[in-house]
């Protein structure tokens, strides 16, 4: 075996591991922190022994026993070593060797929870929204600080320096290595869920760049997602919000062209749509349902992303179903947007002019001055009732708007074809 294959074998043994790596150090340390320093030194001795020992046969025992000897190592230079160490010497597992393929096995019982706790940890409220989705998928993705810059098109630096200051934040905050209490399960979770969607959502839309997906951001934000709903298999919007996501990436494939221009969704080939995602999604949404209480968000969007679904053409789509569902959506988690994508189905059930009728107070709206989708919005419903002139303004304005050079070649291509609809 060359030294290139053994390299590509820790990278992938570390995108996989690195999150029970990580989690099972930061119970014992109490430091995320520290934790993750000491995972990346476990990496980097498998980056310099596996190119000439091989790839162990259980390279995911071989980075955690390692990791959490260094962790030994360091513990006994900490000053309060003893009472530390007095806990550790009651896991037999710490005194075997490093090559014992069972060796993570006494992370078994805690594994659940280590992963729980990472995952509530690195999405704490303290930090910002930024430093929250760097620091989980640096933590719980695997992914390096570059490709997190590439993913969100930010500076390298910029990108480091939040990922550093998120970890020396819970540190300093003395935030714990622990599951929220019961009473507090609620708000902390709200946390986490919005980070996940936030990651998948990037993909799913790229703000920026010239790429209209990032497929690879929506893959590690399912990841995510269904490991949150193993762990919290009685949270029905955990389930929700994973069969939000399974539901949308099904439509990936079908959503750009061959030249990698986008494919708005009544123009999709829907036979591109992958039908093992929906069937999962819908099957994450009946447990969601199944689980009772009031619906939340991500269920409620699941709700209408099944409408969708399960639609074989765009005339068959259930848009009197869909306008319902924002509006109790509306009233479950009232934004701005919720009430524009409210206007786009109130449009499609009952008319152009009823939806662009609710768009008018959005005008106002300081939250939406910026968003593009206002105006690409208003543009449809005025173009479909013939006010073309109208319709190009908006157009060229979402184009104005926009940060992304697909999205900004299909707003100029909507208003082109308005201005020649006018000759």
């Amino acid at each position: 075996m060359t030294a290139t294959h053994p390299h590509r074998a820790v990278e992938a043994v570390w995108r996989i591991e690195s999150a029970r790596v990580v989690a099972g150090l930061a119970r014992m340390v109490g430091d995320v922190g520290l934790a993750e320093e000491l995972a990346q030194d476990a990496l980097v001795i498998a980056l310099e022994q596996w190119p000439t020992s091989g790839v162990p046969d259980n390279p995911g025992a071989w980075l955690m026993a390692t990791a959490k000897h260094r962790a030994i190592d360091t513990l006994r230079r900490q000053t309060r070593y003893a009472q530390k160490l007095e806990a550790l010497a009651r896991d037999p597992s710490l005194t075997r060797q490093a090559d014992e393929p069972d060796l993570d096995a006494a992370l078994d019982d805690h594994i659940g929870d280590d992963l729980l706790r990472l995952i509530f940890t690195a999405c704490h409220p303290v930090l910002s929204t930024e430093a929250r989705v760097a620091l989980t998928l640096r933590l719980l993705g695997g992914l390096s600080t570059e490709e997190i810059a590439r993913a969100f098109l930010a500076a390298e630096p910029t990108v480091a320096q939040r990922i550093v200051r998120a970890k020396r934040t819970l540190t300093s905050r003395r935030v714990q290595f622990e599951l929220p209490a019961p009473a507090a399960l609620t708000d902390r979770l709200a946390s986490v869920l919005e980070v996940i969607y936030l990651v998948f959502n990037e993909g799913y839309s790229a703000t920026a760049g010239e790429d209209w997906m990032r497929p690879a951001l929506c893959e590690e934000a399912l990841r995510l997602g269904r490991i949150l709903a193993g762990l919290l298999p009685e949270e029905p919007e955990v389930h929700g919000l994973v069969a939000l996501m399974e539901i949308q990436a099904s439509r990936i494939r079908a959503r750009t062209d061959a030249a990698g221009a986008p494919v708005l969704l009544a123009d999709q080939d829907r036979r591109l749509w992958d039908r093992l995602l929906i069937r999962r999604g819908l099957e994450a949404l009946a447990r969601a349902d199944a689980l009772g209480g009031a619906l939340g968000p991500y269920t409620l969007q699941a709700e209408i992303a099944a409408c969708h679904a399960r639609a074989l053409t765009p005339e068959d789509t259930d848009w009197e179903r869909i306008a319902a569902l924002y509006r109790v959506l509306a009233h479950v988690s009232p934004s701005p947007v919720v009430e524009l994508n409210r206007a786009v189905a109130v449009g499609m059930a009952a008319g152009p002019a009823k939806g662009l009728e609710l768009t008018e107070p959005l005008r106002g709206e300081r939250a939406l001055e910026r968003y593009p989708q206002l105006p690409a919005v208003r543009g449809d419903l005025l173009a479909k009732l013939g006010r073309l002139d109208e319709a190009r303004q908006e157009f060229e304005r979402a184009a104005a708007l926009t940060r992304n050079q697909r999205e900004r070649a299909v707003f100029l291509t909507r208003a082109a074809a308005c201005a020649n609809s006018r000759l």
